[in-house]
């Protein structure tokens, strides 16, 4: 059988500010997602056997059935067999759901514990593979529901471009997908060090709703306008850095390097540990990379990805 690939871009964070502590437990955020030319690359062949089974490029540390590909793939076959478990269907039709099966490959260049969104683009990447490879024909909209479930993130890795996402990251508003200027390029560095989720939100501040409603406003005006400079303003912000920066000091070094290397702009991504900025140039994008190299776990020069026509 015929194998096909999907890109799994991963997602960098513009803005993120946490908004309230919610009574579930979960947070309330306020974030501007935006994928990245950089990511994991799934091959998909399709089996008729049911089965599913998943390899990598490198041995991974945690079991198949752990991983948000496996669980990304089970999900979207058991919606399958779920839309025609009724009885007008007929039993070969049943049968036929039954038996979708895949060998997934997934060549993994990306860095777990990153803040890049790495294992959800690769579940958002599977839903989109797989609702091609077994001819299902389902909606952007329908894929998203069922990301859901397996991850915040994944909603918008489904679709990428650029979005306000409030909420735990779930509810999402697209906008007309983001520009660097000119030959502006991004630099993504990830130090010699990963943040736990937990260590994240331990002593993050709780900012209310006026800041991030603030930035929404401040932001649509921008992206009308869309001069060189707008980016440089508006990446300028993330409650995360206030309790992850004094736990992991190799994060916030590693933002000062940004700087000193004369990055436009520079900041966390999401939770941590990746940094990125927005340098002039791809010369001078390259030349930070270079000097990185000996503190840095990732590192990708690149620009931005402005998403899938779904």
């Amino acid at each position: 059988m015929i194998a096909m690939k999907e890109y799994a871009p991963a997602k960098i964070n513009l803005f993120l500010d946490v908004i309230r502590k919610r009574e579930d437990g979960y947070h309330d955020l306020g974030t501007v997602f935006q994928t990245v030319d950089a990511g994991d690359t799934l091959t998909l062949e399709a089996r008729n056997d049911g089965v599913i089974t998943l390899e990598y490029n490198q041995p991974q540390d945690y079991p198949k059935e752990s991983d948000l590909v496996y669980k990304a793939a089970v999900a979207l076959k058991n919606y399958a067999v779920g839309m025609v478990s009724g009885s007008e269907n007929t039993p070969e039709e049943k049968l036929q759901a039954e038996n979708l099966g895949a060998d997934l490959y997934l060549e993994k260049v990306m860095p777990l514990g990153a803040g890049l969104g790495g294992g959800s683009a690769d579940a958002a990447a599977t839903l989109r593979g797989l609702n091609r490879l077994w001819n299902l024909n389902l909606p952007a909209t329908t894929l998203e529901e069922i990301g859901a479930k397996l991850g915040a993130d994944v909603p918008f890795l489904v679709r990428g471009g650029t979005a306000f996402a409030e909420g735990i990251g779930e509810r999402l508003t697209f906008k007309n997908p983001l520009q660097l200027s000119g030959d502006e390029h991004l630099l993504i560095a990830t130090p010699l060090d990963a943040v736990p989720t937990k260590d994240a939100y331990a002593g993050v501040p709780k900012s209310g709703p006026d800041r991030w409603e603030n930035f929404k406003g401040i932001m649509n005006a921008e992206c009308r306008m869309q001069n060189s400079d707008f980016l440089v303003r508006l990446v300028n912000f993330n409650a995360f850095e206030t309790s992850v920066f004094p736990k992991h000091p190799l994060v916030a070094s590693m933002k000062e390097e940004f700087v000193k290397l004369g990055a436009r702009a520079t900041l966390m991504s999401g939770s941590g540990a990746s940094v990125f900025g927005i340098f002039p140039s791809r010369e001078s994008a390259e030349r930070a990379s270079e000097a990185l190299k000996s503190i840095s776990r990732y590192r990708k020069v690149t620009r931005f990805f402005t998403g899938f026509a779904l």
